[in-house]
């Protein structure tokens, strides 16, 4: 459904509505045929940023808006005072369901694709933050069924739509750098706590908070504020760390603009958390405090390439082309792509594309764009996914190119619970030296197409997660 059908039957009779140009209106008027009616679920936080997006475009009108923490939502809230508010978004649906054409998802990792499934099954448009799930047997499913209703699909990594990324791949397909064979990405994240102890104990729930609905298909356990309000991301049964945080707005650059498919490989080395003196923590619910995860890709064009990702604080080698007080990438991060002719950098988001040595830049002489621009860039993503809404334009990152995307991504979190994976040796206690076995620390060989690691029958369990039941992901 690209437009809202005016044209409704009741029981009596047909009556059909024309429908008048905004011109004979006025200017601010916005017909109805041109209005895109949305829910939002998950409106605090990063949730909060999709509402004001959207709330400054004049084609969205809001039908009802969901979050299970009233604090949290209070600035969306009080941005649109007469909209219906809810904190279970399955009574949103119940009642909305035949009001809107379109929905969005701002909330935690975990909960993306039970929130998203029954309204994309219901044929309505998508907008999803990123990673656009918790675990890869979602990320295939939801790809899958944005093909199989032809919904419009965007996830939330704002990159996508960037001027950054296009010049980046119009420069690479010029052949500038020559053929890519490594490209290490960084970020500065984790910037909340992780590589925390497992928590046993809880606290009272706050009366703001639904916390059996915060929860969603995660097992139950006692509320503690050690998740809340954005803690979760260090926790393996609600975020995905720091890769997961920003691996789809830096990895993008790489699998983009060189066109990366499934991983085959993949293997990881983390910070090790000691307990106490000579005592190994086994805090296997907790993300690493840091950690380098290393992909290997085939291509058609550019044949094997090693990707390397570094987070919490752990950087990449830097380059001897850099000057002195040079920098690759920026605060968040970046990436640095290694050809046989040359090196490319780019900032977190992609931005800022530029050649090393930086004395290249003085004479290279800039392809003619190729790849066409979205409107006002990174900050024109929500409105990308609006205008293919109401007109059928492609999005920038539609789910069958953020599925794999995403995939990717949480192939390098297997390989970091791969490595995290402890078993206690026969005969020891945690607290001995040396208690421990590693049988995960390994490189995974990832068959994609078959969604399963091939010699770690273990790390399969990770493809998908145990849920709560009656969240059941299907």
């Amino acid at each position: 459904m690209k437009r809202r059908k005016f044209i409704k039957k009741t029981a009596g009779a047909t009556v059909a509505f024309s429908i008048v140009p905004s011109y004979v209106l006025g200017k601010n008027h916005v017909p109805p045929s041109d209005t895109l009616y949305v829910a939002s679920i998950g409106v605090g936080g990063r949730g909060a940023g999709i509402v004001k997006g959207l709330s400054s475009n004049k084609n969205v009108k809001f039908v009802a808006l969901c979050d299970v923490d009233d604090k949290l939502a209070e600035g969306s809230y009080k941005m649109h005072p007469k909209t219906k508010k809810y904190k279970d978004f399955r009574k949103l649906y119940d009642n909305h369901i035949n009001e809107i054409d379109a929905f969005t998802v701002g909330t935690p990792d975990h909960t993306h694709a039970v929130i998203a499934l029954p309204f994309m099954r219901a044929k309505k448009h998508a907008y999803v933050e990123k990673p656009l799930t918790h675990n890869i047997h979602e990320a295939r499913l939801m790809a899958n069924i944005a093909k199989e209703t032809g919904i419009v699909t965007q996830m939330g990594n704002q990159g996508s739509s960037s001027d950054g990324i296009r010049e980046a791949q119009e420069w690479i397909d010029s052949g500038v750098i020559g053929t890519i064979e490594k490209v290490d990405c960084w970020t500065n994240r984790p910037v909340w706590p992780q590589g925390l102890r497992n928590i046993n104990e809880g606290e009272p729930v706050p009366s703001h908070l639904d916390w059996d609905l915060w929860l969603g298909p995660a097992q139950n356990r006692p509320y503690h504020s050690a998740y809340l309000p954005f803690k979760w991301r260090g926790w393996w049964d609600f975020g995905t760390g720091g890769l997961g945080d920003m691996g789809c707005h830096i990895m993008e650059t790489p699998f983009r603009t060189l066109g990366l498919g499934y991983p085959n490989e993949a293997e990881a080395s983390c910070t090790t958390v000691w307990a106490g003196d000579f005592v190994e923590a086994n805090y296997n619910k907790a993300c690493p405090p840091s950690s380098i995860v290393r992909l290997k890709f085939d291509t058609e064009k550019h044949g094997q390439v090693n990707l390397n990702w570094y987070d919490g604080g752990i950087m990449p080698d830097l380059p001897d082309e850099l000057k002195d007080g040079e920098f690759i990438g920026n605060w968040s991060g970046g990436s640095v792509f290694y050809g046989t002719k040359g090196m490319l950098v780019t900032d977190c988001y992609s931005g800022n594309p530029r050649l090393l040595p930086s004395s290249t830049m003085n004479y290279f002489k800039k392809p003619e764009p190729t790849l066409p621009r979205i409107k006002n860039g990174l900050n024109g993503h929500i409105d990308n996914w609006v205008e293919a809404c109401l007109s059928g334009i492609k999005t920038s990152s539609p789910f069958e190119y953020a599925g794999p995307l995403t995939e990717s991504v949480l192939m390098g979190n297997l390989a970091i619970k791969a490595f995290q994976y402890k078993v206690l040796k026969d005969g020891k206690k945690p607290t001995d030296w040396a208690p421990f076995d590693y049988p995960g620390r390994r490189k995974l060989l990832w068959d994609g197409e078959a969604m399963k690691v091939t010699n770690y029958e273990k790390a399969n369990e990770w493809v998908t997660r145990d849920y709560r039941k009656g969240w059941e992901v299907k």
